[in-house]
């Protein structure tokens, strides 16, 4: 009897310290652009330092602008990026479920090509959707969701008003808890975080 051996490629992980704890998290690689270019900017260390400049709670929370690094307090952030943009990549597969990690892009108007930020992601924290108001979102957007879709929104939540809009390409396998304590942190303007959350450092492993 022969046995053969059958080399299958580990999904990349991320290892994201943050000033708030560890988010590890995949890059799918179904999102190749995405994937590439994120792996890139972490090599380069391009995320060190820089905040998640945009919390909502039970939405998302936002990181990646280079002007976020040493930014004032008073400093509007939101619009930086690596001077280019990447095309979208949206598969039906990925949704904004809970953990999602997504790219952060322009609006519609300004974006009809739903174009990525270069560098500015998200990832998902969102809120348990009972199956009965995905109807409107299948409608809305085009899509159909899949019996698993269904039900990790109604257990474990998400955005699903961003599916199809926005390309999903990578999710947390560990410190959701982590973005829960991020997204309760207190707010001002711009949805800016009172006291600065940050990214320390951020590996491949």
């Amino acid at each position: 009897m022969f046995c053969i051996l059958v080399s299958v490629r580990a999904q990349q992980i991320v290892r994201m310290e943050t000033t708030h704890g560890t988010i590890d998290f995949i890059l799918y690689d179904e999102t190749p652009k995405h994937k590439s270019n994120f792996m890139k900017l972490v090599s380069e260390g391009y995320y060190d330092g820089l905040l998640f400049h945009r919390v909502i709670p039970n939405f998302m929370i936002q990181g990646g602008d280079p002007e976020s690094k040493n930014a004032s307090s008073t400093r509007g952030l939101g619009n930086g990026g690596p001077g280019y943009t990447l095309s979208a990549e949206i598969k039906s597969q990925f949704i904004h479920k809970k953990g999602a990690l997504a790219a952060a892009r322009q609006p519609d108007n300004e974006n009809p090509k739903y174009r990525s930020n270069g560098s500015q992601f998200y990832f998902v924290q969102g809120s348990v959707y009972p199956r009965k108001y995905l109807t409107r979102f299948e409608e809305k957007n085009g899509i159909t969701y899949t019996e698993k879709q269904k039900i990790d929104y109604e257990t474990l939540g998400g955005t699903p008003h961003l599916d199809g809009l926005y390309t999903v390409f990578g999710e947390v396998i560990r410190g959701l808890d982590v973005l829960e304590k991020i997204s309760k942190v207190k707010t001002g303007r711009g949805d800016r975080p009172i006291e600065d959350v940050r990214i320390i450092s951020v590996k491949l492993i």
